[in-house]
């Protein structure tokens, strides 16, 4: 089962304020609410609303969700194909350094090693991270400025 948009499971524009965002959430949960109709439909109905508004009830889960949605763009007009989980896409994706799966989904190497450099060591161990592990030593052996974890430690 493909993953749809979350705008469009929400029925608003991508452009939209936050507040419109929520209200969408909120009538739509209240149309599709398994209390209201106990029928499967409306449960699963309910679990994708549920799922995508999980992914852009914030600020900040937002901006991560559009710069994944970004992310994905990129490597399917590099690719030359629109379906992201197309065998090709996902190579062409591993070979960016773009991840794709988990907290940092649609990140790129380049970008964690600036923003969080202890997952990126965590997963350069770690079995997910197998086929990032040339790109990850490449990405924490440069020099890079204070990176995110030094500045919240105060380096």
């Amino acid at each position: 089962m493909s993953e749809r948009d979350v705008y469009e499971v929400l029925q608003v524009h991508p452009a939209a304020h936050q507040l419109v965002i929520q209200a969408a959430y909120r009538v739509l949960a209240s149309m599709y609410h398994p209390d209201r109709d106990p029928s499967g439909a409306a449960t699963r109905k309910m679990a994708e609303l549920n799922a995508a508004y999980g992914k852009v009830r914030t600020h900040d889960l937002r901006d991560a969700y559009d710069r994944a949605l970004r992310a994905r763009e990129t490597v399917a007009v590099t690719v030359g194909t629109a379906n992201p989980t197309d065998r090709t896409a996902r190579r062409s994706a591993q070979d960016a350094g773009v991840v794709d799966f988990g907290r940092y989904n649609g990140w790129t190497i380049n970008q964690l090693a600036r923003e969080d450099p202890d997952y990126l060591r965590w997963l350069s161990r770690h079995s997910s991270g197998i086929r990032y592990r040339r790109q990850i030593e490449a990405a924490l052996s440069r020099p890079a400025s204070a990176t995110a974890s030094e500045r919240v430690r105060g380096r």
